[in-house]
């Protein structure tokens, strides 16, 4: 009698916490869209992406900078320490301001090239967030499905319990009116405590998948609702691969990648080409009356000038640095455009792999309907069948098994499925 009030205290505390989780979730349901907009909203790989993307966006307008007209003050205050003896006219001190005017009129294409290629960086810092987006969004389905699973699957280890218990205590009976051996009370204690086990692994299961969810979405799951149906999935795995290399981000990012690498190699082949600038501005100087010593009133102490100048610069020699750098941006858009063909040849893989799955899991959805069926039957049977004598108490708890692994089967390929 002690044995029986330690198992019946045992299945009765995985009961307990098994209705203490269910317990826990407020009422409210969530759906998985509020997930993903809680996720879209919260989550810290999301925003880092968006203020990464952010900074990238600045690029374009940095390197469209290089050729536009450039305005400074210049402002210039020097006092003379020392002067030498042999300087008849130098200035204790001398104040020179004045704004300055440079206006880029030719440099070789290399300002529009690299601008090109910041906005071609632009869009494929765009597809990258896209696919941090995706990413982000399949974890959270995915997790958002491992609560609900964990959570079936925590359900029907503690029913298991349940029922193991009143089975142990229906061989107990049946033993001491010497129905059954004491074998077969032995083993629905085993079957009992194996029971237990997968409970509490459960139980762990159950609370892993809160957490994660909770690490994506920024709050715990609320009454999860079971998700919508999936529309618009592709018929064939051909069409679903067309779809992933007109639509997949990481392909987009790499194919736009190539083209900026492009534009750089044009940039790098600019440094052989003449520039020509024009600069012009306007200085005032003040001498503070400290010009020209002894002759200082014969000297204008104040004074402002002009000028307007045309730099031509032609490159002859640069120790090969130009031709370097254009062999070094030629490679790099080699190894980009070798970088689309390998992610192109990934994306393929993956979808294949994906769509394979997809196809598996509902295979396995209908078998698991089935055998869930099947077990049914046969537990019902089977019990019948033990009442008479006609069936032992392991095959009983044979068929138990069963069932709870079909419905088992059945929860996961559904998770997966999705």
């Amino acid at each position: 009698m002690n044995s029986r009030r330690v198992w019946g205290r045992l299945a009765g505390t995985s009961a307990s916490v098994a209705a203490a989780i269910a317990l826990a979730a407020p009422a409210h349901a969530e759906t998985l869209r509020d997930a993903l907009v809680a996720a879209y909203e919260n989550n810290p790989t999301l925003l880092g992406a968006r203020a990464q993307q952010r900074a990238v966006d600045e690029d374009v307008v940095i390197n469209r900078a290089q050729g536009l007209p450039q305005a400074n003050l210049d402002t210039n205050y020097v006092e003379n320490l020392i002067i030498s003896p042999n300087a008849f006219a130098a200035p204790k001190r001398v104040l020179r301001t004045g704004p300055a005017l440079t206006v880029p009129i030719y440099q070789g294409g290399a300002v529009k090239n690299a601008t090109r290629a910041a906005k071609e960086r632009v869009s494929a810092g765009q597809a990258d967030l896209r696919g941090t987006e995706s990413s982000v969004f399949s974890q959270t389905v995915a997790a958002y499905m491992d609560v609900l699973r964990t959570q079936a699957l925590l359900d029907l280890a503690s029913n298991q319990v349940e029922v193991l218990k009143v089975e142990l205590l229906s061989n107990r009976d049946r033993f001491e009116i010497g129905d059954l051996t004491i074998t077969d009370v032995a083993q629905a204690r085993s079957r009992l405590a194996l029971a237990d086990a997968d409970f509490r692994t459960a139980y762990s299961n159950a609370i892993d998948a809160r957490e994660t969810y909770i690490r994506l979405v920024g709050r715990s799951p609320e009454n999860l609702e079971a998700p919508p149906p999936l529309p618009g999935l592709p018929e064939t795995p051909q069409d679903a691969v067309a779809i992933a290399l007109d639509n997949n981000p990481d392909l987009i990012a790499a194919r736009e990648r190539a083209e900026a690498a492009g534009f750089d190699t044009k940039a790098a082949a600019a440094g052989r080409r003449p520039t020509l600038g024009l600069t012009t501005g306007v200085d005032y100087t003040n001498y503070f009356n400290t010009l020209g010593g002894a002759f200082a009133n014969q000297l204008f102490q104040e004074e402002t000038t002009s000028n307007a100048a045309l730099q031509l610069r032609i490159p002859l020699f640069q120790g090969g640095a130009i031709a370097a750098r254009y062999r070094q941006a030629g490679a790099r858009e080699s190894a980009a455009l070798e970088q689309v063909i390998a992610t192109e040849r990934d994306v393929i893989a993956q979808t294949r792999s994906a769509y394979a799955a997809w196809q598996a899991s509902n295979a396995v959805i209908a078998s698991s309907q089935e055998a869930i069926t099947s077990a049914e039957l046969t537990l019902e049977g089977v019990r019948a069948e033990n009442s008479i004598g006609n069936r032992t108490a392991v095959e009983v708890l044979n068929a138990e098994q069963e069932l709870l692994q079909a419905r088992a089967q059945l929860v996961t390929a559904r998770r997966n499925a999705y």
